[in-house]
Order: structure tokens, then C-alpha cells, then sequence
């Protein structure tokens, strides 16, 4: 009977132990894990003005692009009104010379 109980307290003692290795074990993974995430967020904030970089050089690329494509369009749309100036600019003139000489033969 004593060597029966002898191995209960042998057991019991050796579970404790191994309960108190996991615990151990356990409590240092999470530290583990706290600083590795820890680290991970220091590096995220380092790279912060990075990334505000490269979102505003997009950003501006983008602005450039859109102000060169309105430049162009206003361009175009200058030649097509200047062109079609130029076209009526003998009408025009016909018209107000007539005008000038017999302002009562348009009414």
C-alpha cells in the first residue's frame, strides 16, 4: 500500500511539474507574441511616412495626368473654335460692312 501511494505522490508531483514546465512555457509564447507584435507595429509606424509619400507622389502624378488631358482638351477645343472662327470671319465682315453703308436694309 505505501509503495502504491509512493507512486500517486511520484505521479502527482510529476504532473505538477509538467503543468508548471507548460505554464512556463506557455506564459513565455506569449511574450513571444506580444513583443513580435510589438515589433511588427513599430516597423508599420516607421514605414508610415512612406507610405503617405507614395500616396501623395501618386496622388500628384495623377493631378498631372488629369491637368495634361484638360489641356489638351481645351487646346483642341480652341483650334476647332478658332477654325470655325476663321470660316465665318468673310461673312462676318460682309455682314458688318453691309450694315455700315445701309444700317436700314437689315430691319
Amino acid at each position: 500500500m505505501d509503495d502504491t501511494l509512493q507512486r500517486l505522490l511520484d505521479a502527482e508531483m510529476h504532473a505538477e511539474k509538467t503543468a508548471r514546465q507548460a505554464e512556463a512555457e506557455r506564459e513565455s509564447i506569449i511574450q513571444g507574441a506580444l513583443m513580435e507584435a510589438r515589433a511588427e507595429e513599430e516597423r508599420f509606424l516607421m514605414r508610415i511616412p512612406d507610405l503617405q509619400d507614395s500616396f501623395a507622389q501618386k496622388a500628384q502624378s495623377r493631378a498631372e495626368q488629369t491637368i495634361a488631358e484638360l489641356k489638351r482638351r481645351y487646346d483642341e477645343r480652341h483650334a476647332q473654335l478658332r477654325n470655325l472662327a476663321e470660316e465665318r470671319e468673310e461673312d462676318a465682315l460682309k455682314a458688318a460692312f453691309a450694315l455700315l453703308i445701309d444700317p436700314q436694309a437689315e430691319k
